[in-house]
Parts: C-alpha cells; structure tokens; sequence
C-alpha cells in the first residue's frame, strides 16, 4: 500500500463517500444489485455495526471496510462474533494493498474490542491470508454455510469450536 494512504474510523458525515466507493468496487460484479450499499446503510441503522473504517488518500476516501455484530454460539455458548462485509475500494485503485490494510487495521480493532471469531463470505483464495478458514466456518450451522463462508479465530492461540450456529446481524436477511 501507498505511504500516502491513511486508515481512520468512519464518521455519520462520510456516509455519502463510502456509498459512492461501495456502489463503483461492486458495479459489474456479481453484487452488482447495489446491494452491498444498502446493506451497511441497515447494519448501521439497526446499530449493528462494530467496526466502521476509511482508507483516505489526500482527504478523499478511497476505501471502506465494515465488521458487523453477529449471534453466534459455539459449543453451546454465546461467542463475540463479527461478520466482515463488505470492503471495497474504489475502481484503478484495487490492487494497492489498501483493502488488504482496511481488512487487517478493521482485526485489530476487533481483537481490542475483545471479539472471539470473525466470519466472511467471499472469495476462497483471498481471506485465508487473513486466517480465515472454511474448515473453521463449515463447524457452524449457517444460511450462508458452502465453500466461500470462512471464519477466524481473533486470538490465534484459541481452540476451535467443535460446532455451532453462526447468524448474520438482521440486515443481511432483509437484504433483496
């Protein structure tokens, strides 16, 4: 990434920036509904959201990631979950490493927050280099369980759940 990128927590007033870089990272793409848009709309609105960051390059934001509240119980016991989604970055940009930094600063943060597992859906061969693991994620029963749904211990150390239930904050099932 660019010494010239800096990472910082989204505020109610970039709201309007980050729909912009949401809506052109997905165009064309098989979100390209626009979906992921309303979606962090809701999450914030529901008050679900845990972790909220921007990615500017001379005062312009260029990329956002956003970490959701999930309910999730493992081995029979509540666990402090996240749920990743979405990030994106804005288009001739992509490529540069700053999703990559949104997505690790947006961990960081959930480990100070003493969150105990992250989940995504997404590309298989992307999110492991973060540690997510499908083989992690298919321990839990979810909507969205098959290949792309992967999870991550926060505290590498910790054992993993032998089984569970893994459920998005409610937006996710209010999304079209």
């Amino acid at each position: 990434m660019s010494d010239d990128i800096g990472i910082r927590v989204a505020t109610a007033a970039d709201a309007d920036a980050v729909d912009i870089i949401i809506r052109a990272a997905f165009a064309g793409t098989d979100f390209g509904h626009q979906g992921e848009a309303e979606l962090v709309r809701m999450i914030d609105g529901d008050g679900d959201t845990l972790v909220s960051l921007v990615a500017e390059r001379d005062g312009v934001i260029v990329g956002h990631v956003l970490f959701s509240r999930m309910d999730v119980d493992a081995d029979g016991q509540p666990l402090a979950a996240a749920g990743l989604a979405p990030v994106a970055v804005r288009p001739g940009l992509q490529g540069q490493g700053i999703g990559d930094a949104l997505i690790r600063a947006g961990l960081d943060v959930l480990r100070e927050q003493g969150i105990a597992i992250s989940f995504v859906l997404g590309h298989e061969a992307y999110y492991p280099r973060f540690g997510y693991s499908p083989e992690l994620a298919a321990r839990f029963a979810s909507p969205f369980a098959g290949p792309h749904f992967m999870a991550m211990m926060l505290d590498s150390g910790a054992p993993w759940p032998l089984g569970g239930r893994a459920d998005y904050a409610p937006a996710f099932g209010r999304l079209g």
